[in-house]
């Protein structure tokens, strides 16, 4: 009798009763009859599950080849061929006897398609993904395959025509992995077939060219005309960076399909998809989650595993309000990044999809030649997520049929393989003549499909390629002008009282903590216009209030932000009784009133921050805001403003109406919480793409919230906010008043000075405040302060004319508090010359530079602060 042989990984195996029973067998003596025993035929089905996906035949090119699978027989269980099973046994498995089982479990579990389950710890979804796995799955309609087949046919005959139409151009084919696209049809079908009414998309490059194309059908000669560099049309971006939508009519119903646009930062797409697919659940009207949207995310083998940002975004899953009811996974795993090799290694368990495991997502291993298996694949990983609402990976092993783009030479860093890349028959070869086996095709019709089907492709796609190119998106078109005038009626004494009632109503029996308990009568004292100005706190909520009153959603999510950092929001309130309430004023019934979400997000910059400006392009009705803990934390999230906000527009034609609010100001704390890289975002600037604001009072700010929840058209905020110090400060809350007239200005005359006026002092944010009681101690009469609240788009017409007003002023002295790189002085310098009239001397006052940025010591950060002001009234 053969010892079982032992389990490869105990330490996970002893949770599992099925090994301890197979250790307990070890010793036991075989049953003297012939029916096998239940215990060792569980050990040995248990077994199978478990590591079958290690041994499977998933490697086109067998370059990464399975284990042996001698690993895997009934024998090493002390099971013989002959034995007969249970009647319970047999039922569930369909044979009677061992060796039937063995055969059944091996052509499940080492095939061309393999479930991993090793990170899948819910017992419930196990089982329930086990039984669909092994249950019985009848074979395609002869129809079916031979329409797999010509499909694959068709994505070959693609990738050719591309290659003969612009050979030298990049194209990153998806020679080695065409399977891909009939697993995308399958999905599709899959989706619109259970009610799913949108699917919202992203993908890397490899095979976007086929996907547009074959799937999205995109005009052919709009591609041909992106990737041709004799073409003379506005190019935004790369041709395999462009996103599509289209109305997908399947076999089994219809659905709206989004592929969304792509930088190179490959896997930063994945948190925006899963914003827009958030704000389509949001929509729908009262749809399920799971049916509204479904967010397919396609990935690189080795950005997968690489990128922390898949790791941030993975993780949003499990965040009540960033989940999309579960999220479906392709690896297109061509088994290399660049040059690096990446394949997987059965014996030590080591797989691209890893990353995956942080959210117990099951994989399922599908060989990107078999057709069959990936369209089951597909079926089941829809499933799965329709019946769980949770995220599920296909990893599709396929491999790279060139190199890494059509310039790249291969043999240099991965000869062996790229031999085998070189001479393995292509998809539609191989299933032609598996189908012509298994008596599924006739000879005499393969030979016809495969002589004339690559011919009437290339006939459709030529045709298609003359036709005439669509007329320029509106991408090349020039951009209207922003404009921030108010939407919003100013604020009126009804209005207000409406507001002020909505924030400080109190449940009955809630139990306030002291500190709300005072906020509460500040704002009753207002309320009852006795005494009082407005602080940020209340100015924010207002602004919210009034929104909302209009009709319009809010949604404010970032770290800490129900109560805020600096204890400046207190949107969320907690009862200090032993009852376990929350109260959130803004979402207390009101007639008319539209829903306000506010969302305190994981520990993470860059996938939260790409999963709002996702959110803010679905939903642009709604007031989208992000909030940074400290301004200097958003440089974790520095892709999204290059990639995305301030460019996102220009490339693809895609408008954000997103707001950041970045905490900003120099308080003797440190590098990394002072300084919200003014200078940097500044730089990002050009053709109105972004409006820069930083208000210096709570009137202001409660303007400019209200300007951008109605501004058009949409342009991305970016505002930045007070911390402790200005938050604090009693000259920065305005009077009641101020909220009730006007509107934000752009340039605020702080002080003005006598008609003799010589010099201007013009700052931002916090300094404003300083800069006054320097002045007035200093009782210089010739001095007048401005306060420059927008930075971009710089207010040049409204400077020019104050500057005019004061023909003796002779110089204009910029004073700031970043040090002279970092902020914005090397930005505004050219614009603020081009606004002084001939005769007006430009100055700076800043920090002094240094490679570390801002003090940590207080001390030294009140000295540099003074001399600030000291060196500005030196004349």
């Amino acid at each position: 009798m053969s010892t079982p042989l032992p389990l490869p990984h105990p330490d996970w195996a002893k949770r599992s009763r099925f090994h301890l029973a197979g250790e307990a067998l070890q010793s036991r003596p075989q049953p003297a009859g012939p029916a096998a025993d239940p215990l060792r035929v569980e050990a040995y089905v248990e077994q199978v599950r478990r590591e079958g996906h290690r041994h499977a035949l998933l490697d086109p090119l067998q370059a990464s080849p399975p284990l042996p699978a001698e690993t895997l027989q009934a024998a090493a269980f002390g099971l013989e061929a002959t034995q007969d099973l249970t009647p319970a046994m047999a039922a569930q498995w369909g044979c009677t006897q061992v060796a039937g089982l063995q055969s059944r479990l091996l052509a499940l579990y080492t095939g061309a398609l393999s479930l991993d389950c090793s990170a899948l710890r819910d017992d419930t979804r196990r089982r329930w993904l086990l039984s669909r796995f092994e249950a019985a799955a009848p074979a395609p309609e002869p129809h079916q395959a031979l329409q797999w087949l010509e499909r694959l046919i068709e994505v070959q005959a693609w990738e050719q025509f591309l290659a003969q139409r612009l050979p030298d151009e990049k194209r990153f084919s998806l020679a080695g992995c065409e399977g891909l696209v009939l697993l995308l049809d399958a999905l599709c079908e899959a989706a619109a077939a259970q009610g799913v009414r949108a699917v919202e998309m992203g993908m890397p490059h490899r095979g976007r060219l086929a996907v547009l194309a074959l799937l999205l059908q995109q005009p052919v000669s709009d591609i041909l005309e992106a990737l041709d560099p004799e073409s003379r049309r506005p190019r935004p971006d790369l041709a395999y960076h462009q996103g599509a939508q289209a109305r997908l009519d399947t076999a089994r119903g219809t659905l709206a399909l989004r592929l969304a646009p792509n930088p190179s930062h490959l896997q930063s797409i994945q948190p925006v998809v899963l914003g827009r697919a958030r704000a389509c659940q949001d929509a729908s009207q009262g749809l399920p989650r799971a049916q509204a949207a479904l967010a397919l995310l396609l990935h690189g083998d080795a950005a997968f595993d690489g990128q922390g940002i898949v790791g941030e975004s993975l993780l949003l899953s499990r965040h009540p309000a960033y989940e999309v009811g579960g999220c479906i996974h392709v690896l297109i795993n061509n088994q290399v990044g660049f040059t690096t090799p990446h394949a997987a290694d059965p014996l030590h368990q080591r797989y691209a999809s890893d990353a995956s495991r942080v959210i117990d997502a099951p994989v399922l291993r599908v060989r990107a030649d078999a057709p069959e298996q990936l369209a089951r694949a597909a079926e089941l990983a829809l499933d799965y997520r329709m019946a769980f609402g949770a995220d599920i990976v296909i990893d599709v092993m396929g491999f790279r049929r060139m190199g890494h783009s059509e310039h790249d030479q291969p043999m240099l860093t991965r000869p062996q393989l790229q031999r085998l890349a070189e001479a393995h028959p292509t998809a539609a070869e191989q299933y032609g003549a598996e189908l012509v086996a298994r008596g599924r095709c006739e000879p005499q019709q393969w030979l016809a499909l495969r002589s004339q089907a690559p011919l009437r492709a290339l006939a459709r796609f030529g045709r298609l390629a003359r036709e005439p190119v669509r007329p320029h998106s509106p991408v090349a078109e020039p951009r209207p002008s922003y404009d921030a005038r108010p939407a919003l009626p100013a604020l009126d004494a009804t209005q207000l009282q409406v507001a002020l009632t909505r924030l400080r109503t109190v449940p009955e029996g809630f139990a306030l903590h002291p500190h709300l308990a005072r906020l509460h009568q500040r704002w009753e004292r207002l309320a009852r216009q006795e005494a009082g100005a407005v602080d940020w706190c209340l100015a924010e909520n207002l602004a919210h209030a009034t929104v909302l009153a209009s009709g319009q959603p809010v949604r404010l999510a970032g770290m800490d932000v129900e109560r805020g950092t600096f204890m400046h929001r207190h949107a969320v309130w907690h009862a200090q009784g032993e009852r376990m309430d929350r109260h959130v004023p803004l979402q207390s019934p009101s007639r008319g009133a539209a829903r306000f979400e506010i969302v305190n997000s994981p520990l993470s910059e860059a996938a939260a921050l790409g999963f709002e400006y996702g959110y803010s392009l679905q939903r642009p009705e709604v007031l989208t805001v992000w909030e940074a803990q400290f301004g200097d934390f958003v440089n974790g999230a520095q892709i999204y403003l290059d990639q995305y906000i301030a460019s996102g527009e220009a490339k693809w034609g895609l408008a954000s109406g997103l707001t950041l609010l970045l905490p900003h100001g120099h308080e003797g704390v440190g590098p990394e919480h002072s300084n919200a890289h003014l200078g940097r975002l500044l730089q990002l600037c050009a053709e109105q793409n972004l409006r820069v604001a930083c208000p210096s009072d709570s009137a202001q700010y409660f303007h400019l919230l209200r300007e951008q929840a109605r501004a058009q058209p949409r342009r991305p905020l970016v505002v930045f906010t007070p911390k402790s110090q200005l938050l604090q400060d009693p000259l920065s809350h305005a009077p009641l008043e101020r909220l009730m007239e006007g509107g934000f200005q752009p340039l605020l005359r702080v002080l003005t000075a006598a008609e003799g006026c010589e010099r201007v002092w013009l700052c931002s944010g916090k300094l404003r405040h300083e800069l006054a009681r320097a002045l007035r101690d200093a009782g210089d009469p010739c001095t007048a302060l401005w306060s420059l609240e927008q930075l971009y788009p710089l207010p040049a017409e409204a400077l020019r004319n104050a500057l005019a007003e004061l023909p003796h002023v002779g110089e204009l002295l910029w004073i700031q508090e970043e040090q002279r790189a970092q902020g914005a002085w090397p930005l505004l310098r050219e614009a603020l010359e081009g606004a002084c009239p001939p005769g007006v001397a430009l100055r700076c006052i800043s920090r002094p530079d240094r490679a570390a940025g801002p003090s940590a010591s207080p001390r030294q950060h009140r000295v540099e602060q003074q001399q600030l002001w000291m060196q500005a009234l030196v004349r």
